[in-house]
């Protein structure tokens, strides 16, 4: 009958093997071999045994490691972990910059000549005259004809001529980013499914535009399982100047995702679909949704995800018997962070500058004003461990009220700019309430409230179509059981009186203009949030500060109400309490619309 052995799995390196291989040699092997000498041959093959384990179990812990991204160390396996996390690596990040693009026209009675006014396509190149001179690209269409408050065309005097105005000058804002569009080409003949395509270049940024020869637009995605995109229609409403485009969702089936290897390679994947196949089997609809096998088995019982009535199994098209224009951006990294008024020269335009007349297109001049930043290269390994458990958290919703905040904040300019949001739960007041209490209409439903900007960057409540826009921006991210209601919160113009003691020996007009500034700048409104109450206290300690004031004697905060002020009045003396001066139960924004006229000071004796 063979003898059991009492063996240990506890050995992890070359030590605890050679002395338990020797303890199991003295204990079951007493008689047979006792010479455990550093230089016998029975050692030598413990010592090879021990170091074979050794080794074994050094590649066990190693692979173990590799299979958590927080110990992970080979790149490829980091590169998988994060994109299984939901995280997307970076391999360089572009650098972004405001630039100042302008151009002369002359004038015709007084003003403006328009005709001269150029229309710019994007993708206007331009070059750093520093910073190893990286190209720069213009990330949309200048039109000199149109402003708006998202895009103002600001308009000054260049020269005169007897006293009258010469000629004008023209400039924008738009926004650059460094990098270059390079474009391949791809022949596809055979349907392949999940068809992938490697581009083996440095420095990727990412896509740009997938087109086939049909002229066909491959639109990218997330995963292949979503089959709805973002799109802009031209917006036609009255509303058109603030808000140029609408924001719909659309299906598409010609769609692709993309995906970094650590080597930076980019590499684009395709569906699995076949253009004519029929779909109607794999989608329920109400006609075979409960079909099933004999045995009663229902298709519905395969799977618990509600997707499987929105999705199918092709997760989109793959390309066939076409030729894939692959455009794609290369660039960025540290070195692409230019220093302010060095990006002022033009590399090409990417197309002809079109007007009624283009006698002025080489009065076209750029230049940053301020420093190109954000450039940086990929991720590092720590970085992208961290960032990979960032993203698993998040999982690209909205879950929190701050959530919903950044949301609402991030949506692009051209559907409107949300300039104020502040979110809470839905409350109404309940109509069969005695007492007009306030109860919880549904305790899913979060109530949005919004304003915006007008031309003049004063706070004015928002369209309907930017609101449109959020309620469809907003969709997509939104959890499953949860309600949205857009409102307009209350704008309270106000104003504030102060007075002071100035110091002997100091302009008294001085410092009161320097105090007047620093309220300017306290209440502008760019720093103002709805809900948020201003601190008494904290006006006192800012004028207290300035040089040349000996006491600040008052502080008042007015409202003005009525005409070309906000219609809502509020007692901001009942309101304060503590030095403290609360905004209404209703989310409301104290806002000091005309900051020359509604900020009044004094000097004062004692």
């Amino acid at each position: 009958m063979a003898q059991d052995r009492d063996i240990k799995y506890v050995n992890k390196d070359f030590g605890d093997f050679r002395n338990q291989l020797i303890e199991y040699a003295k204990n079951y092997f007493p008689d047979s071999y006792n010479d455990f000498s550093p230089s016998s041959p029975g050692m030598m093959f413990i010592e090879m045994a021990a170091y074979v384990g050794d080794v074994l179990s050094f590649y066990q812990d190693t692979q173990l490691q590799e299979t958590y991204i927080q110990h992970a160390k080979n790149p490829a396996n980091l590169y998988n972990l994060a994109y299984m996390m939901g995280y997307r690596p970076k391999i360089t990040s572009p650098s972004e910059v405001d630039i100042e693009i302008s151009q002369v026209v002359g004038a015709t009675g007084g003003n403006p000549n328009w005709d001269q006014a150029l229309y710019i396509p994007a993708y206007t190149r331009i070059k750093s005259t520093v910073a190893d001179q990286v190209n720069f690209f213009i990330d949309k269409h200048i039109d000199f004809k149109f402003s708006s408050s998202y895009d103002d065309t600001e308009v000054t005097v260049e020269s005169l001529s007897g006293g009258n105005p010469n000629e004008f000058r023209l400039t924008k804002i738009a926004k650059a980013l460094s990098g270059e569009v390079k474009t391949i080409t791809e022949v596809v003949t055979s349907v392949e499914k999940f068809k992938t395509i490697t581009i083996d270049d440095t420095n990727i940024i990412g896509i740009q535009s997938v087109v086939d020869s049909s002229s066909n637009i491959w639109y990218e995605v997330p995963f292949l399982g979503q089959d709805t995109v973002f799109v802009d229609n031209t917006n036609n409403a009255p509303d058109k100047q603030s808000v140029p485009f609408s924001l719909a969702l659309q299906r598409v089936p010609t769609r692709f995702v993309t995906r970094f290897l650590a080597n930076g390679q980019l590499q684009i994947q395709f569906g699995a679909g076949i253009n004519g196949q029929d779909d109607s089997v794999i989608t329920p609809d109400p006609t075979n949704v409960g079909f099933g096998s004999n045995q009663g088995v229902s298709r519905i019982d395969y799977a618990y995800d509600p997707s499987n009535f929105l999705s199918t199994r092709s997760y989109g098209l793959a390309p066939s018997n076409t030729t894939l224009t692959i455009k794609y951006l290369v660039g960025g990294g540290v070195i692409a962070n230019a220093p302010a008024n060095t990006i002022n020269t033009l590399v090409g335009y990417s197309g002809t500058p079109t007007a009624v007349d283009t006698s002025k297109l080489s009065t076209v001049t750029f230049n940053n004003t301020l420093q190109a930043a954000g450039g940086r290269d990929g991720d590092t390994v720590d970085e992208l461990r961290e960032n990979s458990l960032r993203a698993f958290n998040e999982q690209g919703r909205a879950v929190t009220l701050q959530d919903y905040t950044v949301r609402a904040l991030s949506m692009d300019s051209r559907y409107g700019s949300i300039a104020k949001v502040y979110i809470t739960q839905d409350q109404l007041t309940n109509p069969n309430s005695a007492t007009d209490s306030i109860v919880d209409s549904n305790p899913l439903s979060l109530s949005i409230y919004t304003l915006a900007y007008d031309n003049n960057k004063n706070l004015v409540p928002a369209t309907s179509t930017l609101k449109s826009n959020l309620k469809t921006y907003l969709s997509e991210y939104m959890i499953l059981t949860d309600a949205l209601n857009i409102k307009d919160a209350f704008v309270v113009n106000i104003g504030a009186n102060f007075d002071i003691i100035v110091k002997p020996n100091f302009s008294g007009r001085d410092v009161l203009l320097a105090c007047t500034n620093r309220l300017k700048d306290y209440f502008n409104i760019t720093k103002w949030n709805i809900n948020q109450p201003i601190n008494l206290s904290s006006i006192y300690t800012l004028l207290d500060q300035e040089k040349g004031v000996q006491t600040v004697q008052k502080v008042e905060i007015v409202n003005n109400v009525g005409g070309v002020y906000s219609q809502y009045a509020y007692d901001t003396k009942g309101a304060t309490r503590d030095n403290i001066v609360y905004p209404s139960y209703d989310p409301c924004i104290f806002e000091i619309k005309y900051p020359d006229l509604d900020i009044k000071g004094r000097i004062t004796t004692l």
